[in-house]
């Protein structure tokens, strides 16, 4: 399917997953802006989470059309049991953090790849929350790959510190495997309206303050339910506190990389706090810059990032200048 919205063009794809899943991608373009040198990007979706909040502001310009705006092909991708990523045959491969790593992402790397307009024979991988971890252990397990580099957003490595709340509903591996959620989408869309009446409760994830809550049908969207396997994948991961696949050691694995980082973190981050989402920088190899998001007047959480009034000038500009700088020092 393609479209053209305001003079960008979205086109929604499909690949086949050696192990039996479609999963779906969208690719958006600004055609008066491209720079066909530049190397495409590929935005990787995190927890209970679809890759619809990429293309979608409440009141200004989305991520993806942001950073089309700035020249580059941008893809996003929604790992499987997300968006309409679905099971293209019977018994299809497991749902795991491992699978998201080893067969998801490497398999709309060479998509993306293969079907850029790009001049470029490399991409750069942007890990939004958990997507950032998926993306540390795709570079992790993969020696040789056609990254250039990564930007992280909101996304945890090592648990050095873990939200009180993120404790209470992971913290045990046997029960957050066992139990479904069903519902998250309708869920939020109901409580949203309430919750904005106790913004402490809130401000877990997100500063009611700076998003635009009006459009809440559209917001929940991106809401997608936690698959039982991935709670339990994190929940053990939060028990260790290294996050481990193959019997590797992500943390450790990450000192042999030398690519550029950017990781992109919220000052009041209850989902992913500080120490977290920089336990990655004394982890990496290669040369790594951090963006740190807001202040004590404008204090800025987890959802804040993709959505809050001011995200373009704070957040999406700021990562295109890093982008374009990475692309003049390859």
């Amino acid at each position: 399917m393609r479209a053209i919205s305001y003079g960008v063009t979205i086109t929604e794809q499909f690949l086949r997953t050696h192990d039996g899943w479609s999963l779906q991608l969208r690719k958006t373009v600004s055609p008066d802006h491209l720079d066909p040198s530049a190397a495409p990007l590929l935005i990787v979706p995190g927890y209970g989470m679809n890759n619809f909040i990429f293309g979608y502001h409440p009141r200004g310009t989305s991520l993806e059309r942001c950073l089309a705006e700035g020249g580059f092909e941008v893809w996003s991708m929604n790992l499987r049991h997300q968006g309409e990523s679905r099971p293209a045959r019977p018994r299809a491969g497991a749902i795991s953090l491992h699978a998201y790593a080893t067969i998801d992402v490497p398999a709309a790397i060479e998509h993306v790849l293969a079907h850029t307009r790009s001049s470029a024979t490399t991409l750069t991988l942007v890990g939004a929350s958990l997507g950032g971890t998926i993306s540390y252990g795709y570079l992790a397990l993969h020696r040789k790959t056609p990254v250039r580099s990564l930007v992280t957003m909101g996304s945890p490595l090592r648990w050095d510190d873990v939200h009180p709340l993120v404790r209470i509903a992971l913290g045990s591996p046997t029960l957050a495997g066992a139990i479904p959620i069903r519902g998250a989408r309708p869920l939020l869309r109901n409580a949203l309206p309430t919750l904005q009446k106790f913004p402490a409760l809130l401000g877990f994830y997100m500063n009611p303050d700076t998003i635009d809550l009006e459009s809440v049908a559209e917001l929940t969207r991106t809401v997608e339910d936690p698959h039982p396997a991935i709670n339990r994948d994190i929940a053990t991961w939060l028990k260790s506190r290294d996050l481990e696949l193959a019997g590797v050691n992500i943390t450790h694995a990450l000192r042999d990389l030398e690519l550029p980082l950017l990781i992109v973190l919220s000052n009041r981050d209850g989902m992913v706090p500080e120490a977290t989402a920089m336990s990655a920088a004394s982890a990496w190899g290669g040369a790594v810059e951090v963006l740190r998001v807001g202040d004590e007047r404008n204090w800025f959480a987890h959802a804040n990032l993709f959505v809050a009034n001011d995200a373009r000038e704070l957040v999406f500009e700021p990562m295109i200048e890093w982008l374009r700088r990475q692309a003049k020092s390859a």
